[in-house]
């Protein structure tokens, strides 16, 4: 959200010096698999920015409001930036937290949204299931046991990243917060930065929120060129340059202000296109889908 308040008025001035026109953008925020049934509804989006490719997939197929070869549009999968998964935990770490290995270890309690129904909470997951591949020489036995072990210790799965958040900064409710690295810093910023420290683990996952054109919107409105413009603008040196103001991994560091660069630690980085997930079209119904691997290993905490 802070991104897209700063992005907004950078791209209202250009598109203002570059056309003359005024542009208003106005934002709808939320869960990101809300926000893409939203647009399948018939919410008049013009763009999309979510968490997971898979949720623009389903505005494709559920609604032919996007065009099928999207991801192939934009640069980087059509990911402007990316980012990953790392820890919050409480000042002066007294769990001892370093690695995913210490989660499940004596009486850490774990805050993390639920992958059934946010997009954030997924990439979550898939940093788990990494590290576990990679700690078992991927035996999936012990690598569900593991995860299955990591959600028995979440006293409360919350609808969405934002309310993670706050069960775990305001509601004081928890031993750490499984977080994407931006907000993990936002909620430094917002609740304290003398309240939390922020644990990069050395192995997590490659977090690529995508973005789209609505082409059915665009093409009935007439702001096709607007909106392509504006996807196109995350790209340039100043998009760039704001995504990792905002704690985002950009995708064209070479353009980034080495000051900014330096808040992003180096990380071992497995991807959604790895063969142990197979990409979102098998890793989303094999982990996420009715009667998937996160169904079968989740038991709530007594």
């Amino acid at each position: 959200r802070e991104l897209y308040k700063d992005f907004n008025e950078a791209f209202a001035k250009k598109w203002k010096a570059d056309t003359g026109e005024d542009v208003t953008i106005q934002q709808s925020h939320g869960g990101s698999g809300k926000q893409a049934r939203s647009v399948i509804d018939g919410l008049e989006a013009d763009v999309v920015t979510l968490a997971l490719q898979s949720d623009i997939d389903a505005i494709v197929q559920n609604s032919g409001k996007i065009n099928k070869d999207w991801r192939g549009r934009l640069p980087h999968n059509s990911s402007p930036y990316t980012s990953t998964i790392v820890f919050l935990v409480r000042k002066g770490n007294p769990k001892g937290i370093h690695n995913w290995g210490d989660l499940v270890k004596g009486d850490v309690q774990i805050v993390t949204p639920n992958p059934k129904t946010s997009g954030g909470a997924r990439w979550n997951y898939l940093a788990a299931w990494a590290w576990a591949n990679e700690e078992f020489k991927g035996d999936k036995d012990k690598i569900k046991a593991y995860v299955g072990e990591l959600y028995k210790r979440a006293p409360v799965l919350d609808t969405g990243a934002r309310g993670s958040t706050v069960t775990f900064a305001q509601r004081q409710i928890g031993d750490v917060l499984l977080a994407w690295e931006n907000e993990a810093y936002l909620a430094g910023q917002e609740f304290g930065a003398d309240a939390f420290d922020i644990v990069v683990p050395p192995i997590s996952i490659l977090a690529e929120p995508p973005v789209a054109v609505v082409d059915a919107n665009v093409d009935a409105k007439g702001t096709r060129k607007a909106a392509e413009a504006y996807l196109q603008y995350l790209y340039s040196d100043e998009g760039q340059n704001i995504a990792a103001k905002h704690f985002y991994r950009p995708s064209n560091p070479a353009v980034v202000s080495k000051d900014l660069l330096k808040q992003l630690p180096d990380i071992k980085l497995v991807t959604i296109d790895d063969p142990i997930f197979g990409g979102w079209a098998k890793a989303q119904p094999e982990h996420f889908g009715d009667g998937g691997i996160f169904d079968q290993i989740y038991k709530p905490a007594k």
